[in-house]
């Protein structure tokens, strides 16, 4: 029998690419979003890629327990994906209220209107942040967390929050996905990461520039204890993010509970690097100006991902001048992204 996944945040850039995934593999998609920054276009440009449609969508803040049982009640769903949240480390630390309505509130009213359901397998999207400034890289599962950002500090919550039903609700079952840094585009070119406003994230705005958008980037600090004193993150294409939540849905019935797995390359990359392996792949210049360090920022953040590779044979296939490339070809194809 066919299952049925609700993808919260299904429109957004990893939620995208993740619907593709699901739907090339059989599933029946259910996709939740409030839009706020994603575009409903995404879901249109979802269905030509997969060649077959979502099941249904729903524009609704996953916080409206009026709208989660709507779409409980009108589906049989098998499982949730739960990406529905607010993402940007500096926009954290300037309202950080906000992220804990609603990354945290958000986790729990869908957490609610689950158990009401009776819908107990749950993919949760998590976050490398968690780790904040380790002293060891690469980070395994069991490096200690240490957030220093609001951000950070909601994914570790949710965390918690989700460790303490599984112990409770034995029919529970979670896998967390602690992602690195994903980026990249779909290789065709209809999908790809088009946030609104200012990027928060460093590839669309390296793209936006390279198309003319934009004028330079702001490198936050290259004064870290990095080979170039630049930050270093371990960069992972949206694809592999995207299989890995396919393979975790495959997996929640291994065991018992909560688990966390880490899904990186385990390679870091710099930003000045990553500035130059844009350069390369686009032929354009990227002009840049240091400034100072953004509160919240950690200098080196890189996976270990031997635990997920162990348990389910997941590995990263692409690498950083794969991701720059399928960035710029969406970028090129949709200079103005979505049209919005």
């Amino acid at each position: 029998m066919t299952q049925t996944v609700l993808v919260t945040g299904g429109a957004g850039f990893i939620g995208s690419h993740t619907c593709v995934e699901l739907l090339l593999s059989g599933y029946e998609v259910v996709v939740l979003d409030d839009h706020s920054n994603s575009s409903p276009e995404a879901l249109e440009r979802v269905a030509k890629t997969a060649g077959r449609p979502i099941a249904a969508a729903y524009s609704a803040d996953v916080r409206d327990r009026r709208a989660l049982d709507t779409v409980f009640a009108g589906h049989r769903v098998d499982a949730v994906i739960h990406f529905a949240a607010k993402k940007a480390v500096g926009e954290s630390v300037r309202i950080p209220l906000a992220y804990y309505d609603i990354n945290v509130g958000g986790t729990t009213a869908l957490l609610a209107a689950m158990h009401a359901h009776g819908v107990h397998r749950l993919v949760f999207s998590s976050s490398c942040s968690i780790y904040g400034d380790a002293t060891t890289v690469p980070l395994t599962e069991d490096s200690p967390a240490a957030p220093t950002n609001p951000y950070a500090t909601t994914k570790w919550t949710c965390e918690r929050i989700l460790d303490d039903l599984c112990r409770r609700l034995p029919e529970l079952r979670v896998l967390a996905l602690r992602y690195f840094n994903p980026a990249g585009a779909h290789p065709e070119g209809l999908l790809g990461e088009d946030p609104r406003g200012v990027p928060n994230n460093v590839m669309p705005f390296l793209s936006q520039i390279a198309v003319g958008r934009r004028g330079e980037l702001r490198v936050f600090g290259d004064d870290y204890p990095t080979p170039d004193g630049t930050g270093v993150r371990d960069y992972i294409h949206v694809a592999d993010v995207a299989e890995g939540h396919r393979v975790a849905l495959d997996h929640l019935d291994d065991t018992p509970g909560m688990s966390v797995f880490n899904l990186g390359t385990g390679h870091g990359s710099s930003v000045l690097e990553l500035v130059r392996a844009f350069e390369e792949v686009s032929g354009r210049p990227i002009p840049y100006r240091i400034v100072e360090r953004r509160p919240g920022d950690v200098a080196e953040l890189v996976a270990d991902p031997a635990k997920v590779t162990a348990a389910w044979g997941w590995r990263a296939r692409h690498d950083v001048a794969a991701m720059c490339r399928d960035a710029w070809n969406f970028q090129q194809l949709n200079p103005r992204g979505y049209g919005l």
